[in-house]
């Protein structure tokens, strides 16, 4: 499994941001299909709403693959 960190600058982003941000998905379409399909789980739980708000400590998981964990900004 792939884990990564996550800087985040705000007080949270949302799910479709993220997955831009840290470009497991091109496009804004390709975010949408994958939340769509079933493939990201948030904190354990499979996440279905797309505009998901994330928040420091969130544990954002992608096909089972990729662990993206936020962090505050330096």
């Amino acid at each position: 499994m792939i884990k990564e960190q996550f800087e985040l600058k705000t007080e949270f982003i949302d799910l479709l941001q993220l997955l831009k941000a840290t470009g497991y998905a091109a496009t804004g379409g390709e975010a949408k299909m994958m939340v769509g399909d079933g493939l990201i789980r948030v904190n354990g739980e499979e996440e279905s709403r797309k505009r998901r708000k994330l928040r420091l400590g969130d544990e954002v998981h992608i096909d089972g693959q990729v662990l993206i964990v936020l962090i505050a900004s330096a």
